[in-house]
């Protein structure tokens, strides 16, 4: 289905949510426009091929998201907009969708954006899913954690974690009986393990700076 485009500054960048029926969408809509862009929700093709930038949110499972993606049309459409050079930010399970397979539920392929594995999180006994809020440490500068503290606290909530094939994909770690990928990124891809729709000041931040990212894409 298409969205309208809410409010913004006419020169605000219009981020497009990525509408397949799962994660907490609103919530991340009402963020980005508090950040200042203009935001629709949707599926239609033309839609997010003129969005400025594209955020895939998600909560639940792998496979059937995968599903969910493709009965939508939006594997191949995802996959055609970042060859065209729309930025995408993949935010909770929307992270791991970015990658080349996840083992949960048997296992299923996805978007094959980012190399590497979704795999289980290795907690070391403590309780699973890892639900609340937890540090990021930064492991290089990229564009999401500009004038954000280092480290600094997201919420998240999760039970499987990416396994980048390339270490230079991992722009941020958190650590949850083992340390894990929580922030990535490759060019125009990037993906969130938390909720920064959730992360008060830090996730506003990430947000603002992301929306930032799709200004200077437009300039």
């Amino acid at each position: 289905m298409g969205g309208s485009i809410a409010d913004g500054p006419p020169d605000a960048p219009t981020i497009a949510i990525a509408d397949y029926g799962m994660g907490n969408r609103r919530s991340v809509e009402k963020a980005l426009e508090r950040v200042g862009a203009r935001v629709t929700i949707t599926d239609d093709e033309a839609a997010l091929r003129a969005a400025d930038g594209i955020v895939l949110p998600g909560v639940g499972a792998f496979p059937p998201a995968m599903v969910a993606l493709r009965a939508h049309g939006l594997d191949d459409l995802l996959r055609s907009c970042v060859a065209g050079g729309t930025p995408l930010l993949g935010l909770c399970l929307g992270m791991q969708l970015l990658f080349d397979f996840s083992e949960e539920h048997g296992g299923a392929d996805g978007l094959g954006l980012l190399p590497g594995t979704v795999r289980p999180l290795k907690a070391d006994g403590l309780k699973l899913p890892h639900i609340g809020w937890n540090e990021v440490t930064w492991t290089r500068p990229s564009v999401l954690s500009d004038g954000l503290p280092d480290p600094a606290s997201f919420y998240h909530v999760h039970s499987f974690v990416a396994d980048c094939a390339d270490p230079q994909d991992v722009l941020g770690t958190s650590d949850y009986g083992s340390v894990f990928p929580s922030v990535v990124g490759r060019g125009n891809v990037l993906g969130a393990q938390f909720h920064p729709e959730k992360s008060s000041a830090n996730g506003m931040g990430l947000l603002a700076n992301f929306t930032t990212l799709c200004t200077r894409t437009t300039a």
